[in-house]
């Protein structure tokens, strides 16, 4: 499979608040990129998906 590597940006809660993050994800297509995601964030800052939001998810140029 070939690897494509996706822009994902979205917020994630913390507390009362909501924070941005945008990530690049390498990934095979836009569903794994929203897997991979989900399992970095949550990860990283001890989050259940449910305080996680994708709101786009598009492939970089040039790579």
């Amino acid at each position: 499979m070939d690897e494509k590597q996706f822009e994902v940006k979205g917020t994630f809660k913390i507390g009362d608040e909501w924070h941005p993050y945008a990530k690049i994800i390498t990934a095979p297509n836009e569903a794994q990129a929203q897997e991979r995601t989900f399992a970095v964030i949550g990860s990283k800052h001890r989050l259940k998906r449910r305080y996680i939001t994708v709101n786009t998810i598009r492939v970089q140029d040039g790579e």
